[in-house]
């Protein structure tokens, strides 16, 4: 077992008490939001500031990802306070983390054929497994709540893997062209912050949108 595949399941361990202790104590939600979103600011505004040499496009993109962060971090704590709205939730952010394992597991195991030049540890068994894994999660959570189990289920989450996917690549893309391999060093094994929720930046709100659209 190398040490660092030893250093990501303890982080990972870690990790997952933190989401329990979130969604268990308000105080450390907010903590946790707060201290994450600034942490992200920091890493996006590192990687822009390789990547963009103008000053004023620099700000104004850096201003935007700001803006975005706040309003996540905001509707996220808000939403996690009323009953209905706190059990979708959850179920799609555990579906998003899912899918982030999943693509490691299936990816490690299975190997095959890269998804994309973008990234190249990204590979096709490795976003099946993403889906297969973000279905897994998000149906035995809302089943689990709602004793409903339905064809829709498949259809959010089959949207919400790939737009947490499409937050991977899409941040994978800015590292490469910031010629970085991690966004930090805030998880030991895991890199950054933004490595952790890139994905979880675009697959829980448009996980959420595909939730009122299709249920």
């Amino acid at each position: 077992m190398s040490t660092n595949f030893k250093k990501r399941s303890i982080t990972s361990l870690i990790l997952l008490s933190l989401i329990i202790l979130i969604m268990n104590f308000n105080y450390i939600l907010l903590y946790s939001l707060i201290v994450l979103g600034v942490l992200s600011i920091i890493e996006f505004l590192n990687l822009m500031t390789k990547i963009i040499k103008i000053k004023l496009f620099n700000l104004i993109i850096v201003s935007f990802f700001f803006i975005y962060i706040f309003l996540f971090c905001l509707i996220f704590f808000y939403f996690s306070q009323v009953s209905y709205l706190n059990i979708i939730l959850f179920s799609l952010l555990f579906g998003c983390i899912a899918s982030d394992i999943g693509g490691y597991i299936f990816g490690k195991l299975f190997k095959g054929p890269r998804l994309t030049k973008i990234s190249p540890n990204k590979t096709i068994s490795g976003a099946i497994g993403s889906l297969f894994l973000t279905y897994l999660t998000i149906t035995s959570f809302l089943f689990f709540y709602t004793n409903d189990l339905n064809y829709k289920l498949l259809l959010i989450s089959t949207v919400t893997s790939i737009a947490c996917q499409f937050g991977d690549l899409f941040f994978s893309y800015l590292k490469r062209k910031a010629k970085l391999k991690d966004t930090g060093r805030v998880f030991p094994g895991h890199g950054g912050v933004l490595d952790r929720i890139d994905g979880i930046l675009i697959g829980l709100p448009i996980g959420y949108i595909s939730f009122i659209l299709f249920y």
